[in-house]
């Protein structure tokens, strides 16, 4: 195996000039990348660009200190990225979850280097890449150079995402928890929109419930439910505190029968606890976790997925606010669009109806302007806030106005109609 090195000793061989993928989520390496913007600060390399999902973590390579030396490409916005794309200091790039793997495989998006955060090799010499497998597995392949944090406390999870140490050109030892998400605490109205979806979830289904409010608050009101499956992008305690209640057990599952699939985890020191060399999760590219083929096999497919603003067509804006990047395509369209190829599949879009207090509506007689398209309004089933359910798929933007008016908060309604009424639509 390869000798140990420091963080400083690792960077100190990558030569000016590199792109470098940062294993993200909960994984996400920070010391590596604290030697990373060490060494940039120091004038000792320039001209490196850094490629990601959102990270966890301050992010030291995104410092105004080192614009035009490290620039960032985020496939995802997290919040620590935010200032930098909008102040120019770093891209967006809009794209699919699913679609990335073969981004890097192509060279579309060219890896010089990969940090990554992993398990201690097994007695074969397998590492695993943990919580986080999604597009870091690709990435591994794709590069060159392959930087790894063997970490002690990264959970050992199986599935897909393990990588021989004989693939790993510098080692660096750690001993760093995965980065915990907490539990949210939730309103009544988040609440509400959960007994609402729960109510469209029949037993046996498959979910993918993704992170935030609303999905704890669905999970919540699923406790009762038989046989649920779990196919998704990505868990919270959530998925933890369902198995715990008898709710989710996998057996009416079409598709890896009695297992949580996923691409990525993040949560609680509870659930990598739990997650931790346990046969019941498998974690798997996200190529494979977001693949329309696959979701589509799974007859009862539920998936939830959140919105900034929805429109009185059906369009629906999740990655930004008017021009503003704000997070990502992600894998929003991968599942509404294969839950609604599925024979009893059911594609849901959850939001509060207000926000800023309740002073703005998000039902929104227009999108704002610059505001990016995630879900069309051909792809559009249901939306949900707390006031009810609106099904729109099939029906005519007429129709659709009244179906969403409808679900909007009572003080914007008439305001709503009266929009419509203006732009043609009623």
């Amino acid at each position: 195996m390869t000798a140990f090195l420091s963080a400083t000793e690792a960077i100190a061989r990558i030569p000016s000039g590199s792109r470098i993928f940062i294993h993200g989520g909960a994984a996400t390496p920070t010391p590596l990348l604290d030697a990373l913007a060490a060494r940039a600060l120091a004038g000792d390399v320039r001209d490196i660009t850094t490629v990601s999902l959102h990270i966890e973590g301050p992010g030291p390579h995104l410092a105004k200190e080192l614009a035009g030396i490290i620039r960032h490409r985020a496939l995802f916005i997290g919040g620590n990225a935010r200032a930098a794309v909008r102040e120019g200091r770093a891209d967006y790039v809009p794209v699919f979850l699913s679609d990335i793997p073969a981004l890097f495989r192509r060279g579309s998006e060219p890896l010089d280097v990969a940090f990554i955060n992993v398990s201690p090799p097994d007695p074969h010499g397998f590492c695993s890449l943990g919580v986080s497998v999604d597009v870091a597995l690709a990435a591994v392949r794709a590069a060159k150079h392959v930087v790894a944090l063997v970490n002690a406390k990264m959970p050992r999870t199986h599935g897909d995402g393990f990588v021989h140490v004989s693939a790993l050109h510098a080692l660096v030892a750690g001993d760093h928890a995965p980065y915990e998400l907490a539990s949210p605490e939730l309103s009544a109205e988040e609440r509400r929109i959960g007994a609402h979806i729960a109510g469209l979830v029949p037993d046996g289904a498959t979910l993918q419930l993704g992170i935030g409010s609303i999905p704890a608050a669905v999970g919540l009101e699923l406790r009762g439910k038989k046989d649920l499956g779990v196919h998704t992008e990505m868990f919270t305690d959530t998925v933890l505190d369902l198995i715990e209640a008898g709710a989710i057990t996998g057996q009416a599952k079409e598709v890896n029968r009695g297992k949580v699939v996923t691409a990525f985890a993040m949560g609680t020191a509870r659930l990598y606890r739990f997650i931790d060399d346990n046969p019941i999760f498998e974690f798997r590219p996200a190529d494979y976790t977001n693949d329309t083929q696959i979701i589509r096999r799974f007859r009862k497919m539920v998936a939830v997925n959140s919105a900034i603003e929805v429109d009185l067509s059906g369009q629906v804006c999740a990655d930004s606010i008017g021009t503003a990047c704000y997070s990502g395509v992600g894998g929003q369209m991968d599942f509404i669009r294969g839950a609604a190829l599925a024979d009893e599949g059911r594609g849901v879009i959850a939001l509060p109806s207000t926000a800023k207090g309740g002073t703005v509506s998000r039902i929104v007689p227009t999108l704002r302007p610059g505001a990016g398209v995630v879900t069309t309004r051909a792809h559009i089933h249901t939306v949900v806030t707390e006031h009810g359910v609106a099904e729109l798929h099939g029906k005519s933007v007429r129709e659709r106005v009244m179906a969403l008016s409808a679900i909007a908060a009572p003080e914007f309604r008439d305001e709503l109609r009266a929009a419509a009424r203006a732009q043609g639509w009623l």
